[in-house]
């Protein structure tokens, strides 16, 4: 088995080979041009042919789905898709592929026996409907911040004329305000400013429609979404974005490591007889879900008398900040138990006019 290290760029890559002894056979660049690439891959293929295939790690990157089809198509018998955990002070190119053929030749038994490697954060790849839903919910995430971005422009120039307190709507997003906007005399300047941010804050308002379209249809055909709904806070958006972003639940042997998983579990700095130095969390999952466990935790907390009990037994003790995030490490606990026993979330005594978020789209469900 030969086993060879990527270092990933976008116009060319840097590899590195081992033997199944650990020697570099080869360490070269070799240019992204499909025919460059393509003979490279063809060699090695030959290359391999005697020696039981080859194995390829690589860092994850947003270019990695063509190159990993690429290693798939010339016959790869394992893909290790990994994040790196610290970055080194000397870091060039040849010296991360080398460093990344050394960390796959040195754990080549345990990838082999399916076991987990230390030193190694492995990424699990999503399927290609994940993949895709992952997009999706990204690219609204982008478009809702640059609509956002508008808005303040917008605020700012109202701001700079002491004109905010005339708009003739309380809300800032309706039709009035836009008309207002639009008609209200300014300088030359401002005036071309304003025309402009509103002719964006339009486009944007139809992109985000037709983005929410699409995820209305892909989260009502998704069973996992469907049942993240029945927990407050979380609408089509959220529980798709969420549930694309956990993959196969069964990888996930406890409820904390889910929570583990997105980076909101306490890190640690044990050393000698120092054996409680824990730390902030550790924020290596998903961004995407951390935001938007932070905005439903305001709604579970709100809505779930017992989860507020909880969480106020914790604030008088260590503060708010820190019992929010608490809440938000429970939340995912709950949500491993809900995706794991297919079972809808169950309020402790939730207030009454707000009943509208026990209602479920999907079948009828087990609560929990």
């Amino acid at each position: 088995m030969l086993y060879l290290g990527i270092d990933q760029h976008r116009s060319q890559l840097t590899v590195n080979l081992r033997s199944k002894d650990g020697t570099v056979l080869l360490q070269r660049q070799v240019s992204t041009k499909w025919e460059k690439i393509r003979a490279f891959f063809a060699d090695l293929t030959e290359r391999a042919a005697g020696e039981g295939g080859f194995m390829a790690i690589v860092e994850v990157c947003g270019m990695n789905p063509w190159l990993i089809d690429m290693l798939q198509e010339y016959g790869c018998r394992e893909i290790v898709v990994t994040q790196p955990e610290h970055k080194s002070k000397k870091k060039t190119d040849r010296r991360d592929a080398a460093f990344l053929s050394n960390l796959l030749w040195l754990n080549r038994q345990r990838l082999a026996g399916g076991q987990r490697a230390p030193g190694m954060r492995r990424i699990n790849l999503p399927g290609p409907e994940e993949a895709e839903n992952r997009q999706l919910t990204t690219l609204r995430k982008v478009l809702t911040e640059k609509r956002t971005a508008v808005l303040n422009a917008l605020h700012r120039i109202l701001r700079k004329h002491n004109l905010e307190q005339e708009r003739p709507t309380k809300l800032f997003q309706t039709k009035k305000v836009r008309k207002w906007l639009g008609e209200m005399p300014l300088g030359e300047i401002d005036r071309l400013e304003v025309d402009q941010l509103l002719l964006q804050w339009e486009m944007l308002n139809k992109h985000l429609e037709s983005v929410d379209a699409k995820i209305l249809v892909r989260a009502e055909a998704d069973a996992r979404a469907r049942l993240l709904q029945s927990m407050p806070g979380i609408g089509l958006y959220s529980a798709l974005a969420i549930s694309s972003r956990i993959g196969d639940i069964e990888r996930f042997r406890h409820p904390d490591s889910l929570a583990n998983y997105w980076g909101l579990t306490p890190g640690c700095n044990n050393s000698g007889l120092a054996t409680k130095r824990l730390g902030s969390i550790t924020k290596q999952g998903s961004k995407m879900v951390r935001h938007l466990l932070g905005q439903a935790v305001v709604k579970v907390l709100r809505y779930d008398m017992a989860m507020r009990k909880w969480y106020k037994q914790i604030k008088k003790r260590r503060g708010s900040k820190i019992a929010r995030v608490a809440a938000m490490r429970r939340m995912a606990t709950i949500i491993w138990h809900m995706v794991k026993k297919n079972r809808r979330y169950e309020y402790a005594n939730p207030i009454k006019k707000h009943q509208e978020f026990e209602q479920f789209s999907g079948e009828p469900q087990e609560t929990m």
